[in-house]
């Protein structure tokens, strides 16, 4: 037991480092951007590049993990992330910052489902679902401590976040090399459904608005997020460090909001009431964003608009796996596609507006937040459901 939690704690840090190295170059893409006098919309589609790879490559890169193994994956994908962070770190053109975006979206669809297969290997049933809470405490820890590192190696030189990002992610593949080996399987569970009975379960009532509903707020926060360090820079004039304080703050008040705050709410209301009322605020604070002008009006909005967001996605899946059943890996796979197309289509959009005015994507942004707000209000709780 004590080996397996050490094989844990290995895991946890080699996702701790993966997402610590994506949120350090958070706060200095808009410097780049204006260096190589970059667009917004050509921004929108170098995320979009990233999601869309990821999505064409993580149903290949699952087969792998259970035909190749688990470390190998890992391994494999960590030397494409940090190749990749390299990359970009060098990169004087689109076309190789494009290159750098497709192989992170490589390394992202190797990486997950190998560590998400290994530690369904390494626990129990009843230990499982703590370990992979662990597992995404690790990933959240790496995005909030990311941009505030990254905001402070910005001021040593534009490129030295991607650089470090780059040694972080060749330091975590050479660590899984020597401390990992290679699982025992665990049983095999139950396959998930075929893909014809899929697409056919996604139109069930109980499940249709939910994925809907996971769809839109992937779709409107992207376009608010994939800008967001644009949008301030060029409305505000926000240094990288600026950006590094308010995305490391607004994901620390997100992430206590969530253990603070969630298992009561949705005690208290139910998923279903806690989705609409954080829908309905999110729309209101998305379109405060075009009105504020100060810098503490800037932090209070954002900082409250990133509880919002925070609250909506567990209290979503949350949903779904009660009314689930033995349709859990069903229910996971179409939340993970919904939101990988949100993901692609949301950016693409964003950038595009952004070019015309810089407001443009955040009225889009709330309009999206609002049409899904509307929907949540005529979503009916199903029969049966322990909601």
């Amino acid at each position: 037991m004590e080996n397996k939690k050490g094989v844990l704690a290995i895991l946890l840090l080699n996702l701790f480092i993966a997402f610590l190295g994506i949120g350090l170059v958070i706060p200095v893409l808009p410097t780049i951007m204006n260096e190589l006098q970059i667009s917004g919309s050509v921004v929108g589609y170098m995320v979009a590049a990233f999601a869309i790879t990821q999505l064409i490559f993580s149903p290949i890169a699952g087969r792998w993990v259970d035909k190749y193994g688990r470390k190998i994956m890992i391994v494999i994908g960590l030397f494409v992330f940090g190749f990749s962070e390299f990359l970009f770190g060098m990169g004087q053109t689109v076309g190789v910052l494009f290159v750098s975006r497709m192989l992170g979206g490589i390394s992202a669809a190797f990486i997950m489902p190998a560590v998400t297969a290994f530690i369904a290997d390494i626990t129990t049933a009843v230990s499982r679902s703590k370990a992979l809470g662990y597992m995404s405490a690790a990933i959240s820890t790496g995005f909030i401590i990311g941009p505030g590192l990254g905001g402070f190696l910005a001021e040593i030189g534009t490129r030295v976040p991607f650089y470090t990002a780059g040694v972080l992610g060749v330091l975590a593949a050479i660590l899984s090399i020597v401390l990992l080996k290679e699982p025992e399987r665990a049983a095999e569970e139950t396959p998930i459904p075929g893909q014809m009975t899929g697409l056919r379960r996604i139109f069930i009532p109980m499940y249709f608005i939910a994925f809907i509903l996971i769809f839109v707020l992937s779709f409107g926060l992207a376009a608010f997020e994939s800008l967001f360090s644009l949008f301030v820079d060029h409305k505000f004039g926000f240094t990288p460090k600026d950006i590094a304080i308010v995305i490391t703050g607004s994901a620390i008040v997100g992430a206590v909001a969530q253990v603070a705050l969630f298992d009561r709410l949705t005690k208290w209301m139910g998923e279903i009431n806690l989705i609409r009322i954080s829908l309905a605020i999110s729309t209101v604070l998305v379109l405060l964003m075009t009105v504020v002008s100060s810098y503490i009006p800037i932090l209070l909005t954002i900082f409250v608009l990133f509880v919002g967001f925070d609250l909506i996605r567990p209290a979503i899946t949350s949903y779904l796996s009660k009314i689930a059943g033995n349709e859990q890996g069903f229910v996971g796979g179409m939340n993970s596609t919904f939101t990988s197309i949100g993901n692609i289509f949301g950016p693409i959009i964003g950038g595009i507006l952004f070019d015309i005015n810089l407001n443009y994507p955040y009225y889009f942004a709330a309009f999206v937040l609002l049409l899904g707000t509307i929907l949540a209000l005529i979503w009916k709780k199903p029969k049966h459901a322990i909601l």
